[in-house]
């Protein structure tokens, strides 16, 4: 094998653990493709305004439960706000997904006889579900 065989062998051998390595310390990208510290503006308002408020339920005109998910009110809306419907739970308690009814009701997991949300609307998918939920737990950020 010539020297500039080995050489190119070996660079290619470098690019390739190179880029093996930026991938694993990229600590925002889980493997399933869901941001860890996802924003508010970028990531979960578009999910709020294509799912909730243009699908009609939660805009200014007609707020099911009072609950307004356009953009520029839907975090104040949400974020350590009582439940309408379950006035011991918060819609998003920061950092608490689990106690957060926000989360009960995307994922269809109530039992006080309310539905799943979107109602009439296919269901959010799993991956905008976790990105909710890694919203709220990294600190329900206003970013």
């Amino acid at each position: 094998m010539s020297n500039k065989a080995i050489l190119t062998l070996c660079l290619a051998v470098c690019l390739v653990f190179m880029v093996v390595c930026e991938e694993d310390n990229n600590p925002s990208e889980p493997e399933n493709g869901v941001k860890a510290d996802p924003s508010f503006a970028q990531d979960i308002q578009p999910i709020f305004t294509a799912k909730c408020a243009s699908a009609g339920c939660h805009n200014v005109i007609s707020a099911s439960a009072n609950l307004v998910l356009v953009e520029g009110e839907a975090y104040t809306n949400l974020v350590d706000v009582d439940s309408k419907q379950e006035s011991s739970l918060k819609r998003v308690k920061a950092s608490d997904s689990e106690n957060s009814y926000l989360v009960i009701k995307i994922e269809g997991t109530q039992t006080n006889g309310t539905q799943r949300m979107p109602i009439g609307g296919s269901p959010l998918s799993e991956n905008e579900i976790q990105l909710i939920i890694n919203w709220i737990d990294e600190g329900a950020k206003n970013n």
